[in-house]
Formats: structure tokens, C-alpha cells, sequence
């Protein structure tokens, strides 16, 4: 998420109990992903995910009295948003969690802003490539590799679900930058374009879907942590936690709202380690840390200091960007 509007220092108690919220929620997703797809195919899971973020939304947008997009040109942009930023990285860390831990798939997601700001600069041309940000790419991609494991060897089920939690990220990596370029601009708020996005990448997936693996079951016939699963997974991790998000952003700045990324995979192997039993390799976590470290210093956390607050974000929710406080 990406905004210029950045308010002076801000109390710690106004917005560090939303911050931590956001973190465990986010966090948790890959538990409830974990969950979900004991029952449902990953496609099936991420439609009605999706579906119920959008509902969520969209009586949000009621109650606030906001208004979806009108302009062709901005749904023709969200197709694109949509299909990177939403249906293909949910479905691909359902089908990662079929073959990893939840916590791992929680760690894979903190990769996103080392693949965003590349395509970024070389792509999309919305960033410079300083020489911070070289070595802190640098060391990103070191900690992938420590992640991997590289030295045990490739192949096998493990790691082909590590390559889709990649690949979810990557998507986000596509879908951030371009809609900064194409989208951040318009005059509709945050929320009125999560709404419209998580609208269209539900019919993309309504369509999808049933093609690829055939109609999703109903409801009925899913036991109740599997549908109390995708009910949080959409209303409180793809829907409200996106509002959480806009009032962090408005309250304590663009900046600080970012460093959220540093503790969604805290969270993730927290709730991986007490709910489900999972246990890493030692590797992983190390690699995890040497991730961190090279996003820390792409986004000027360490090392010199940014002139300008703006910071790129991978989250499992809905990327999006607010252009200003209306």
C-alpha cells in the first residue's frame, strides 16, 4: 500500500492495538487457509473467501456511504489487479498449504517486497534502484535461498508448495506496483477499490473455478470449522482487516502501517506452532530473518532514511491504495 499522507507523531495507544490486530489477523490467515482446504479444493476456497470479503466490503461502503468505480477505464484496470493481487495468490497458497506448513506459507508472504520493488523499477518505472536498495535485494534473495534450503537439494512435494507460496508472493509483487501505476491515482477511495476489485476477482473465480474443478459444494455440506474458517478468512482477514489497515495508514502514516509485514510471519509461526503442532527446520526461520533484514534496508529502516515517507507492502489481504483522506 503506498500514500503521501503521513500525520505528525501520533500517540502510541492510537494506533498500536489496531497495528497488533492487523498483524495477528493477517497472520492467522494461513491457519484458516490451513483448515480450509481439508475440505475444498483451493479454488473453492479462495471464491467463497473472496466472495464473503466483497460482501463485507461492500456493506462497509453502504454504511459509509461510499460508491464503487464508475469509470471503464479503472474496472478495466481492476481485471488486471484483481486476477495478481487476489484470486492467483490466494489459490496458490491454498495449494502451497497443501504441501507445507502454514507457518512457512506465513514466511513466503514476507518475500513480496523484495519482487515488488524490481518490477517496480525495471517494470512499471514508479521506483528508483539506489544502492540500498540493491543490497538490501541482495540480501532478501540470500535469505530465500536459506528459506529453500537449497544446499539439501530441490524437488519433491515440499518444495513445489514452497515454489507456489513463492509464486503467491510474486503475484503480489505484479498486482502492487501496477496498480500504483494505473490505479493509486484515480478519485475513489481505498476502500471503494478493494470493494470493486474483490468484486471482480469474484467473478473471475466464479467462472474459474467450476471449469477447472467443477462447482464448489454447498455450505451444508462443510463442518463448521471448515465454513467458520472461510467466514473469517473473508469477513474479519479479507474484509475488515482492509479498514483496520486504512485507519492504521491514516492515523500513524504510510510508513509505520508498512513495518506491519515484519510481524504477520511472527504471528503465522506463532499460531502454526500452538494451533496446529508445526514445527521448521532451523534454516527456515534464519532465512526468514535474512528476508526481513534485506526488506528493512529496501525500505530505509536501516541504513539512511527515506526523504519521503513511502513504503511498498506485501500483505495476504487486499493491496490496495488509498489516494487520499476523503
Amino acid at each position: 500500500m503506498t500514500t503521501h499522507v503521513t500525520p505528525d507523531r501520533a500517540p502510541l495507544r492510537s494506533w498500536l492495538p489496531g497495528f497488533l490486530a492487523l498483524a495477528a489477523i493477517w497472520g492467522a490467515s494461513f491457519l484458516f487457509i490451513k483448515v480450509g482446504i481439508e475440505e475444498l479444493h483451493p479454488l473453492h476456497l479462495t471464491l467463497y473467501r473472496v466472495a464473503t470479503g466483497a460482501l463485507t466490503l461492500l456493506v462497509v461502503l453502504a454504511v459509509l456511504r461510499d460508491r464503487l468505480p464508475r469509470e471503464p477505464r479503472v474496472w478495466a484496470h481492476l481485471v488486471v489487479v484483481a486476477a495478481f493481487g487476489v484470486a492467483l495468490p490466494f489459490t496458490l497458497f491454498g495449494y502451497g498449504e497443501q504441501r507445507v506448513e502454514s507457518m512457512l506459507a506465513g514466511i513466503w508472504n514476507a518475500t513480496t517486497p523484495l519482487i515488488v520493488l524490481p518490477l517496480a523499477v525495471l517494470a512499471f518505472r514508479t521506483e528508483r534502484l539506489t544502492t540500498r536498495r540493491a543490497v538490501g535485494l541482495g540480501l532478501g534473495f540470500l535469505g530465500v535461498l536459506v528459506v529453500l534450503g537449497v544446499w539439501e537439494g530441490v524437488g519433491g512435494s515440499h518444495f513445489t508448495g514452497q515454489l507456489m507460496c513463492f509464486g503467491a508472493a510474486a503475484c503480489y509483487g505484479v498486482a502492487i506496483p501496477y496498480q500504483k501505476k494505473f490505479i493509486a491515482g484515480s478519485s475513489y477511495s481505498g476502500l471503494s477499490l478493494s470493494a470493486a476489485q474483490l468484486l471482480v476477482a469474484t467473478a473471475q473465480l466464479a467462472v474459474v473455478g467450476p471449469l477447472v474443478v467443477g462447482a464448489p459444494p454447498v455450505p451444508t455440506e462443510l463442518s463448521a470449522p471448515v465454513v467458520g474458517s472461510v467466514v473469517t478468512l473473508g469477513a474479519l482477514g479479507t474484509g475488515l482487516a482492509f479498514v483496520i489497515n486504512l485507519r492504521n495508514i491514516r492515523v500513524a502514516g504510510a510508513s509505520t502501517a508498512s513495518t506491519v509485514t515484519y510481524l504477520i510471519p511472527i504471528f503465522a509461526v506463532l499460531i502454526g506452532a500452538v494451533v496446529l503442532d508445526e514445527r521448521l527446520n532451523w534454516h527456515q526461520p534464519v532465512g526468514a530473518l535474512v528476508v526481513l533484514l534485506g526488506v528493512a534496508v529496501t525500505q530505509g529502516l536501516i541504513g539512511p532514511r527515506r526523504p519521503r515517507a513511502e513504503a511498498v507492502t506485501g500483505i495476504p489481504a487486499v493491496p490496495a491504495a488509498e489516494p487520499a483522506a476523503r
